[in-house]
């Protein structure tokens, strides 16, 4: 059976540097008919220039503005359908490959011809041996995803291919056939979730999500917009995962979720309204509890997880979706210049 030819799709935003890395290693694939395309989101930091000048055998498709995850992804997506390629890999930037992942997707791909998107067995770049990734599924119980393995050595437990409920973007292997039936992204999530969504509809077209645990490589983590503690990451995954859920959550647990979520606001809008128990009266109690619940409200707005909550929140009832207001951004890189110092 001939192998299928694949394109192994990268976005860019001003990730020079990782960007090289990820294509000095994809660029090595033991694999004899693949296409490395990087899609850059309109970078500022020579970006371009330094990718055809590198490897000039890499595809370059230039959008021109910062398109978020799903919409960079889609025009490298349609770019591959319009081509004609068989499969497609949707490939973090901040990520190095192991030689023969594209073999492992394209024996998958034939090992099992009903399911639908094929993830990786992903470890952490700087702990080469400890797992990031090994399948993923949805807990009701916390109502959160879970990364399975994350955090663990390497083992038998994660040798075998199962299916999960979604596998990462990071890594996301599906036939172009698959991509026609579901479509791309849905750019309303920009950032986080549009690939779990996606999974999740195509689940619903009877397409099973499987881990291939012979398909590796290793994750930087973050690196391209933050890490996991930035006000950055903090906006998207509150207000995207609302937005997932309102597409595939039974009404049940949308409204555990919707609990949850009022718990938070609840204890970032109301601190603790605490009454001294001194000789005061009860006027001037009353006036230094309240200013001291002012005082608490205003270090909670200030805070940047705080305040990104709340304009997560706003966002998702108003249906305001795409990218982040300014405000996220400037919140976020405070917060850099902050951990820099």
């Amino acid at each position: 059976m001939t192998p299928p030819r694949i394109a192994v799709i990268i976005l860019n935003w001003n990730g020079k540097d990782d960007t090289l890395a990820c294509l000095e290693s994809v660029t090595s694939i033991d694999y004899p008919d693949f296409q490395a395309v990087v899609v850059d989101n309109g970078s500022s930091d020579g970006s371009v220039e330094a990718f055809r000048q590198a490897f000039p055998q890499v595809t370059v498709l230039e959008t021109g503005k910062n398109l978020g995850y799903a919409g960079g992804n889609n025009v490298g997506i349609r770019w591959a359908l319009d081509q004609g390629f068989d499969g497609l890999l949707v490939l973090n930037n901040d990520t190095v490959v192991d030689r023969h992942i594209l073999h492992a997707f394209a024996t998958a791909q034939q090992r099992f011809p009903k399911a639908g998107v094929f993830g990786a067995k992903i470890y952490y770049h700087a702990q080469p041996d400890v797992l990031w990734f090994a399948g993923g599924a949805w807990h009701p119980e916390s109502l959160r995803f879970r990364h399975i393995g994350k955090d663990k050595s390497d083992g038998p437990e994660f040798s075998a291919a199962r299916a999960f409920d979604y596998v990462t973007g990071c890594a996301l292997y599906a036939s172009a056939d698959v991509f026609r039936t579901i479509g791309l992204f849905d750019e309303a999530f920009f950032l986080t979730y549009e690939e779990t969504d996606w999974c999740y509809r195509a689940r619903a077209q009877r397409f099973e999500c499987i881990y291939i645990p012979e398909a590796i490589l290793w994750h930087k983590v973050s690196v391209s917009f933050g890490g996991p503690t930035s006000p950055l990451v903090n906006y998207f995954m509150t207000r995207n995962i609302l937005l997932w859920a309102r597409k595939h959550l039974p009404i049940r647990e949308r409204m555990r979720l919707y609990r949850q979520t009022l718990s938070k606001l609840r204890r970032i809008l109301l601190p603790p309204f605490v009454l001294t128990e001194d000789d005061l009266s009860l006027a001037k109690k009353i006036f230094w509890a309240i200013t001291s619940w002012r005082k608490n409200l205003s270090a909670n707005l200030a805070n940047p997880t705080h305040r990104t909550t709340l304009m997560a929140v706003r966002d998702h009832i108003l249906c305001r979706y795409g990218d982040c207001p300014s405000e996220v951004r400037v919140l976020a890189q405070r917060k850099n210049v902050e951990s820099s110092q």
